[in-house]
């Protein structure tokens, strides 16, 4: 009896512990600090529908924490791990699809069939400015006069965009998030993109992105709690025309950016086994 007591006593004295520190982890990430400076209701909590903050200058704000919009329609595949149907094929709702070159369809008929196994993704490489839009991870802008800043909780990654006047480079190194300059059109921030490393995946059918690419973003902020984006992708290399898709993204008040790298312990993708073509 005296045994069980005391292996009882120690049971709930670890579990306090636990609990203890359970709970100072979660307040020393600051994922229910308030955040500051947004308009509430009646009872206190935000009010995500009130007109959208401006800056000093009177430019709209775009600051804040944003995550993708999940309550889109998903099609019949679902909505797996709160992706947007953006997330698996960007031109969904296009309404005759993406204009693929025939190169560029025979391609994404070919990553389909395999199941996307070299989705950068899958192998935690870098995935570009659209796959990272539609990802299910929370972002982060920063706004300034002259720069505006998105920090991505994917492998702690960023993006610069740059609204000081500046033209984008001639021939520039080719990365993966290429280089981005904006201007604002009345209450909209429109930036334009080149320099983008060669053959990314725009989505994770694999539609590709190429070196010949230019890409043009609008980005509005309608309300507290809405962030719109247009996206204008132009690859004549890829497609056969220009094409447009719209995105959005919601406010996540009272959050915080955690970290979320891909690469540490990686042990999924040697399992990875691809049916259709082990039979």
């Amino acid at each position: 009896m005296y045994v069980t007591r005391v292996r009882a006593a120690l049971w709930i004295a670890t579990l306090a512990l636990f609990l203890a520190l359970f709970n100072v982890t979660l307040s020393a990430q600051w994922l229910t600090y308030p955040s500051k400076g947004l308009p509430t209701k009646a009872d206190g909590s935000p009010n995500l529908m009130a007109p959208a903050p401006r800056t000093a200058d009177g430019k709209p704000d775009l600051s804040g924490v944003w995550d993708v919009e999940k309550n889109r329609p998903c099609g019949i595949t679902g909505c797996p791990d709160q992706a947007p149907q953006e997330y698996f094929n960007i031109g969904w709702a296009l309404k005759e699809g993406l204009p693929y070159q025939p190169w560029a369809a025979a391609l994404v008929k070919s990553r389909t069939a395999q199941n996307s196994v070299e989705d950068p993704v899958t192998r935690c490489l870098p995935i570009g400015v659209v796959h990272t839009h539609t990802t299910p991870l929370l972002k982060k802008i920063i706004q300034t006069p002259a720069l505006l800043l998105i920090l991505n909780e994917r492998n702690a990654s960023y993006r610069q965009i740059f609204i000081d006047g500046r033209p984008l480079p001639e021939d520039p190194q080719p990365s993966f998030n290429g280089y981005s300059t904006g201007k604002w059109e009345a209450d909209t921030l429109v930036v334009q993109s080149n320099g983008f490393q060669d053959d990314i995946w725009l989505d994770h059918n694999g539609s590709p992105l190429t070196e010949a690419a230019k890409m043009t973003e609008r980005f509005r902020r309608v309300t507290v709690g809405r962030l719109e984006m247009e996206l204008t992708v132009d690859d004549p290399k890829a497609y056969t025309r220009p094409w447009t898709v719209k995105l959005s993204q919601n406010l996540v008040p009272d959050g915080e950016l955690l970290d979320a790298y891909c690469l540490e312990n990686e042990k999924d993708i040697q399992h990875f086994v691809n049916h259709s073509v082990a039979r």
